[in-house]
């Protein structure tokens, strides 16, 4: 029963592609045409990979040349499916123009007589932000410069709320989003300048709200303690890097120190794989004028860091700056990873430094199916001779794969957060919260990921200013691809499927 029960996780991997693929088509079915074609590019750029895994579970193993062939191919649809979705676009940005503009002229003689806003009284509490409540009333003539900025074409208000040092601002929202976001903190600056932040979120109720606060509100800089911190944490990983070096080598570097120059080039390869990783995060929110702390390296002995945690200095403009900088870290280092370890598979032969079990490979369904393709027969010997390049590009694939579980702070946490929303990113915390706690009974390695994500990183990413616009499909799309390798890189083999791919006995 253990063994029927274990082989279905493999279906299971490949249904959970098809899943997201099925709640993608329901979410962009209401869109009509342009949300279908955008649907069609996450199917062609994980269709490669389904087909893989799925031909992988049923005993039938692609070469090199079918997959690159396949992956060629989805890109080739993807990038036409892409011209399709932004004619669509096009399209519709026109029209909305257009109707803006219609509803603009019928209703200019109301906008002089609805754009001065009473303040009223607070509403209930579960219409709020979940913010702090403490009110501290505007000065009357910000908030009469504030009130002017709304418009019939913009933000038409009908309700004004002292909120924090600011104030919450109900009513609707005409046209696009983005254009009505823009309209709004240029005016907003142009009168009071950089005194305040202009906040486009949804309340509870799902409905748009501009929420004014002053610009004291920033995220702040990282003070004299926390930068000590951070520079302590990566010295403790450096060791914990040399440390896991030495016990892949078959030695404790505590008990031989004088041994730490063999250490030396694995702990550079994994160190290397964390500064890609975190290096081209800062290179993206470079580009996006965005602030970033410093990194704070989270060290683990078995695999020498966990990664790093990061946290924003500036408040971010929009989903698809949150969706960039979170996505580029794992984008760089699970690339390097998996060029790491492909070359390291190429480069195994019987006399390779490492001598690895063959059941080694049943830890991982990416890594046992890839090796597979590569080693072929070599994994039907009970030792298997390998290239250290293959064990640091794992290793850098399992580091990845933690930092895109789509939980709180984590990479992958801002990831759902900018595609799915906040309500999304909540539930999903609370899963892997629940699937590491699980797990924390046969692998120590996940109850101390659970407890660093449960104490530092479970609250969400602070709120964009322009909550309400979200990423495009292309951003979708990447999303989803990046869970699904997450899943295949931390979940094993099944017997059954180890045994079709000759891994083990």
């Amino acid at each position: 029963m253990f063994t029927a029960i274990t082989e279905d996780l493999t279906i299971l991997t490949v249904a959970f592609g098809v899943g997201l693929l099925a709640w993608g088509f329901f979410r962009a079915r209401p869109l009509g045409k342009l949300g279908i074609f955008a649907w069609l590019q996450s199917v062609v750029l994980m269709a490669p990979w389904l087909i893989f895994f799925g031909l992988a579970a049923a005993g039938v193993m692609l070469n090199l040349a079918i997959m690159l062939l396949l992956l060629v191919v989805s890109a080739g649809a993807y990038i036409g499916l892409g011209g399709q979705v932004r004619s669509l676009k096009q399209a519709a940005a026109a029209q909305r123009v257009n109707a803006i503009a219609e509803a603009g002229n019928l209703a200019q003689s109301v906008l002089n007589d609805s754009t001065q806003i009473e303040p009223s009284p607070s509403p209930q509490a579960d219409s709020m932000p979940e913010v702090d409540t403490d009110v501290v009333p505007l000065p009357p003539e910000d908030l009469k410069a504030i009130q002017g900025i709304f418009g019939i074409d913009t933000f038409f208000a009908t309700e004004t709320i002292p909120y924090q040092e600011g104030a919450i601002f109900r009513g609707n929202l005409r046209g696009d989003p983005e254009a009505a976001y823009t309209k709004l903190s240029e005016s907003l600056k142009t009168r009071l300048g950089d005194t305040y932040r202009l906040f486009l979120v949804e309340n509870q109720d799902d409905k748009p709200v501009i929420i004014v606060l002053p610009s004291s509100r920033d995220p702040q800089p990282l003070n004299l303690s926390q930068n000590l911190l951070a520079g302590f944490l990566l010295i403790v990983s450096v060791i914990a890097c040399l440390e896991s070096s030495g016990l892949m080598l078959g030695f404790d570097l505590f008990e031989n120190p004088n041994r730490v120059v063999e250490t030396i080039p694995f702990a550079a390869g994994i160190i290397g794989i964390l500064a890609a990783h975190e290096i081209a995060h800062w290179v993206v929110a470079d580009r996006h004028n965005v602030r970033l702390s410093l990194p704070f390296f989270i060290p683990t002995l078995q695999i020498g860091s966990f990664g790093a945690l990061t946290k924003f200095l500036s408040i971010l403009p929009n989903r698809n700056v949150l969706f960039d900088v979170a996505f580029a870290g794992p984008a760089v280092g699970g690339g390097l990873s998996l060029l790491t370890l492909l070359l390291g598979l190429l480069l195994s032969h019987k006399g390779s430094l490492f001598q690895l079990p063959s059941e080694f490979f049943q830890g991982s369904v990416l890594v046992g199916t890839l090796a597979r393709v590569v080693l072929q027969e070599l994994l039907k010997q009970p030792i298997v001779d390998v290239h250290p390049f293959v064990v640091l590009g794992w290793l850098g694939l399992v580091i990845t794969a933690l930092n895109l579980l789509p939980a709180g702070q984590l990479d992958g946490g801002r990831i759902v957060q900018a595609v799915y929303g906040r309500k999304i990113a909540a539930r999903t915390t609370v899963g892997v919260l629940i699937v590491l706690g699980l797990a924390s009974f046969v692998n120590p390695l996940a109850f101390y990921w659970a407890l660093v994500l449960l104490f530092v990183q479970r609250d969400l990413e602070r709120p964009c200013l322009n909550e309400i616009t979200e990423p495009d499909d292309a951003r979708a799309a990447l999303c989803l691809l990046a869970l699904f390798l997450m899943i295949v890189t931390l979940l094993p083999l099944t017997p059954s499927l180890a045994g079709r791919l000759g891994i083990g006995m």
